[in-house]
């Protein structure tokens, strides 16, 4: 598909924008409050609907797998986390309001489809709040408070399968991690236990020297490791691997891009890293056979 330039619409910054599971449409998130639904095709892209219901800037959104139906998450420097579904095409409704939180909520993220309908956010007041859906429409909430007390900036989940488990083997429990990033440097993996999340990274993962910006877990796909991927405000993009549960995390520095580095994400496969820096510059990682990291591409902004 030959690369298309696409008019947001937004009247502000666009701070997140997001591709549906079958690659038809765009979510957008923007500082003019509202998100925006546009479909895309090879002849072109068309405004669908604009979403309004957060009373301040849109940081991110996400797509609920459609399993679950059409289902968008996003949240907001208004504290709020709001689940918008679709009903008749481009009627989209508030489903469900989350204000748990007491200050900005920098990142969400949507569980492997196989925990269920299960949503993850991370705010400036240092908590971390987990929604799971239930069979009666409620939800219920788990909390880790003060993950990074001086605020959460990003969270993703690890892989449902744990490392080496072979698909479709079936016996398997699935695997409940996730790893955050904060304004403390640090990254932390965490892990359900029993209902309650625990710290399950020791000690925790400390390499970079200025906010943390986004942290992105590889899916596996039956991979002996588990690797997470952090960019920083320090320049840096580090590399975090474990070969088995209950080893030590190493990581390794990818690059110093020497500007703040504002998001990390992984390819479906996990084998190619995005990099997204702030020098308007996305390029594209790949480890070699020796575990040094390569650059494939550059995409142009």
């Amino acid at each position: 598909m030959p690369s298309q330039k696409i008019e947001s619409g937004h009247e502000d910054t666009v701070h997140d924008v997001v591709m549906d599971y079958y690659g038809k449409r765009l979510a957008t998130a923007s500082s003019d409050k509202t998100i925006k639904i546009i479909g895309v095709s090879s002849s072109g892209s068309q405004h669908l609907a604009t979403l309004q219901g957060h009373q301040g800037p849109v940081w991110q959104v996400a797509w609920a797998h459609p399993k679950f139906g059409s289902l968008l998450a996003s949240c907001s420097y208004d504290g709020q986390v709001i689940i918008w579904k679709e009903g008749n095409q481009q009627d989209w409704t508030k489903a469900h309001v989350f204000s748990d939180h007491k200050g900005s909520v920098n990142s969400i993220a949507w569980a492997p489809h196989e925990l269920g309908l299960c949503l993850a956010c991370g705010s400036s007041d240092g908590n971390i709040s987990v929604f799971s859906a239930r069979a009666d429409g409620g939800w219920d909430t788990t909390r880790i408070d003060q993950a990074h007390p001086v605020g959460v900036t990003s969270v993703s989940w690890a892989p449902a399968l744990a490392p080496g488990a072979l698909v479709g083997s079936g016996s398997l429990d699935p695997v409940q991690k996730l790893v955050s990033g904060g304004c403390d440097n640090i990254v932390r993996v965490w892990k359900l236990y029993n209902g309650t999340w625990k710290m399950d990274c020791f000690p925790a993962l400390q390499m970079h020297t200025d906010w943390v910006r986004d942290v992105a877990w590889a899916p596996n796909l039956g991979l002996p490791k588990s690797t997470i991927a952090s960019a920083s405000q320090d320049g840096t993009v580090i590399i975090w691997t474990v070969a088995k549960e209950g080893d030590q995390w190493e990581g390794k520095v990818l690059k110093d891009f020497k500007t703040p580095v504002w998001r990390v994400s992984w390819s479906l496969t996990g084998n190619i890293l995005a990099v997204a820096d702030g020098n308007n510059n996305v390029t594209l990682w790949k480890e070699a056979v020796d575990g040094e990291w390569q650059q494939v591409t550059t995409v142009e902004p």
